[in-house]
């Protein structure tokens, strides 16, 4: 692979202590935990310098070591990911950082390249991912998280919530070309995620439970831009069967097109 032209540093925060899911970094999906399924996307991605997990825990940091991956030891009271990929940009020289959730699993390593192409180009601060929704139970989901952006594609908010609300459809349709799902991925020029990060917390972040708030509540621009690539994401732990099996199929059918047995659709 050739050598990306800038540094392009991928850190995946994977915390054991999830609220909702407790070691959810090590969950099983087909052979291999979930933080594997993340790096080794992450990793093959061609204009990513480099990838290292930063975890708060010795089992999470054993795992990555025994898939051959590059692990920190990141411990404290870290707010957010984001503040603890700011701690990892304070230890390493870099010009940007992304912060790729431990739970969202790109198909395609290109949907990394979909933020960080245009990122670098653009002169932005921040930038994250949005992808058009297509199934009308993600938009009352609150585990979806939902974007809106202005016409030069700024962040005008993220939420929980249905957003923008169709006031005259009582039956809360997604709209094509209206309603976006958010992806966890974030990308920061080093000077960017140290500034965010020591912001206070926001009370919008608060009651979201949403960092990327606190960046515009304290008037940064974040930027988004659109993919198509496909990703899978784990909030629970219902979602994990669902989530490997869907994987297990996206493998299968990569190796018959890689054999020249199936003909992918359009």
């Amino acid at each position: 692979m050739t050598k990306p032209s800038r540094s392009v540093t991928v850190v995946i925060p994977a915390r054991y202590g999830s609220s909702r899911f407790p070691g959810k970094p090590l969950v099983n999906l087909g052979g291999k935990p979930m933080v594997q399924h993340v790096y080794e996307r992450a990793a093959a991605c061609r204009v990513v310098s480099d990838v290292l997990v930063a975890t708060d825990d010795e089992r999470i940091k054993r795992a990555v070591e025994q898939f051959g991956g590059r692990v920190l030891m990141v411990t404290g009271d870290y707010r957010t990911g984001t503040d603890r990929v700011a701690a990892v940009a304070r230890m390493f020289a870099g010009e940007f950082f992304v912060n790729l959730q431990g739970d969202e699993i790109p198909l395609n390593p290109e949907l990394l390249a979909d933020l960080i192409e245009p990122f670098i180009q653009s002169g932005a601060e921040v930038g994250t991912l949005k992808r058009a929704m297509d199934a009308t139970d993600d938009l009352s989901n609150p585990a979806v998280v939902k974007v809106t952006t202005d016409a030069k594609g700024y962040a005008l908010y993220f939420s929980r919530a249905p957003i923008p609300l169709v006031r005259d459809d009582p039956d809360r349709r997604v709209v094509t070309g209206l309603h976006y799902i958010h992806l966890g991925v974030y990308m920061y020029t080093k000077d960017s995620l140290l500034r965010f990060t020591a912001l206070p917390t926001s009370r919008m972040e608060d009651a979201e439970k949403l960092e990327q708030l606190r960046g515009l509540e304290h008037g940064m621009r974040i930027r988004v831009w659109e993919t198509k690539h496909a990703s899978l994401r784990v909030d629970t732990p219902e979602d994990a069967a669902p989530v490997a099996e869907k994987l297990q199929q996206f493998e299968a059918l990569k190796r018959e097109l890689s054999l020249g047995r199936a003909v992918p659709s359009r």
